[in-house]
């Protein structure tokens, strides 16, 4: 008989003959699916915590403390805010976001970068009864990389850009919005600790950019 001490770690790759395959857990979006708005929030990790990975272009980069995720519309104006741990992928608060914001104001569009580009986000947007403009990620495809490179280029030829493209321009607000909360409202350097504490800090300077925003809307 075989027999494996409790912390030995099972080696990776294809099984063995006769072997099941274990099925690997649903990841935080799948799950997301099948859950309800509090369920969804509840299971968002909320703790301070620091770390380190590489990017897709290999640059080391690093984290430490919470991550405010901003849900932005027309004229850079805050609609929903979700702050979580700072190790939390963008991609997994997308779907809570979206409801958030489908429960305060009616818009047609969901506009996301390459980071959102999953199956379950963009089922959720339709869902809502949203259009999603997600620009696509090929990840490790290099055929669909090598594709999406010559598309662009014929467009950049032609000098033409479909509906879609100009639209998804409009994403840029959102990046306005995120800098403009750094380097005027405070979301730079916070010096409280404790989750509450930094909700409250980093809330105020959302309430401030909305009311500057909506103040250069009407004048």
């Amino acid at each position: 008989m075989d027999v494996q001490g409790a912390n030995s770690k099972k080696k990776k790759g294809r099984p063995k003959k006769g072997e099941e395959k274990s099925v690997p857990e649903p990841t935080r979006i799948e799950r997301q699916k099948t859950m309800t708005f509090a369920e969804v929030i509840d299971d968002l990790p909320i703790l301070c915590d620091k770390g380190a990975k590489k990017d897709s272009k290999g640059n080391i980069m690093y984290w430490n403390g919470y991550k405010l995720h901003l849900d932005t519309v027309d004229g850079g104006i805050p609609v929903s805010a979700i702050i979580t741990s700072a190790s939390v992928h963008d991609s997994q608060v997308a779907i809570p976001l979206a409801t958030l914001t489908a429960q305060r104001i009616a818009h047609c569009y969901d506009l996301m970068d390459a980071a959102y580009d999953v199956p379950a986000i963009i089922e959720h947007s339709q869902s809502l009864g949203h259009v999603p403009l997600i620009d696509k990620n090929p990840r490790r495809d290099k055929k669909l990389k090598q594709t999406i490179e010559m598309e662009n280029l014929a467009r950049r030829t032609l000098n033409w850009e479909p509906a879609e493209t100009v639209r998804y321009n409009a994403r840029s607000t959102a990046e306005r919005a995120n800098s403009r909360l750094k380097d005027e409202f405070g979301a730079c350097k916070v010096r409280v600790r404790g989750g509450a504490k930094v909700s409250c800090h980093l809330m105020f300077g959302v309430l401030v950019l909305a009311a500057d925003q909506l103040i250069k809307l009407v004048t």
